[in-house]
């Protein structure tokens, strides 16, 4: 009795199958991937914070004197402070500061760190391609206010308000595209509100937040 061969038809059967089935699977594992990678950066900031803590205990409650990479590579943000502007050439970044406190240079990864060409505080081109870490040894930010001005931890009356350290970029834990230079108005207004930022506040809590609470958190005035 001779085999029977498979028929074209069934092998497309089969590629039909195959295909359904990676289109129900590839969602749910990507959606799961990016889980992870919030739970890590999550994790990272929660290390910074007590970094920031421990630093902090060590010089008389004051917050850092260090920089975020849109400090040191676009200072025209600090144009109204021309005092502090001038120091900014000889200021260190903040991994700088806060390594001896951390048990890795691996904390400042975001897993899911893919860069940007816009920072999307100040919206002026800043390159951080590939990644913000391969390019400036970070994925997190400061607020350098609290810097600039010279605060302690106790002049800022709500702490759990306001925001310390944060994803460079919120695309990072959304499907959208980063901040590109010809986008219209429109289209910024569209791939913001699907970002979502991983945030330190000055409590040491850390949360994932839509764009517009971001924004909120920025517009905290202490």
């Amino acid at each position: 009795m001779r085999a029977r061969g498979v028929t074209l038809v069934e092998v497309l059967v089969v590629v039909v199958v195959v295909a359904i089935l990676a289109a129900i699977l590839f969602p749910v594992i990507v959606n799961a991937k990016m889980s992870a990678n919030k739970s890590a950066c999550i994790s990272n900031l929660r290390q910074i914070g007590s970094a920031f803590s421990q630093y902090m205990a060590d010089y008389d409650d004051r917050w850092p004197l260090g920089l975020d990479p849109a400090d040191k590579w676009t200072p025209e943000i600090w144009q109204n402070y021309p005092e502090f502007q001038a120091m900014i050439p000889y200021l260190p970044l903040m991994p700088d500061l806060l390594n001896p406190y951390l048990p890795s240079t691996g904390v400042w990864r975001c897993p899911s760190d893919r860069g940007y060409v816009i920072d999307e505080v100040s919206f002026l081109p800043l390159d951080a391609e590939p990644s913000s870490f391969e390019r400036f040894g970070s994925s997190y930010y400061y607020r350098t206010e609290v810097t600039v001005r010279r605060l302690y931890s106790t002049s800022i009356p709500d702490l759990t308000s306001v925001n310390i350290y944060f994803d460079g970029s919120g695309a990072w834990h959304s499907k959208s595209d980063v901040l590109r230079p010809w986008d219209d108005y429109e289209t910024v207004r569209e791939k913001l509100r699907s970002y979502r930022y991983t945030v330190l506040f000055g409590d040491w809590h850390v949360k994932s937040l839509t764009d517009a609470q971001y924004r909120e958190a920025w517009a905290t005035e202490f």
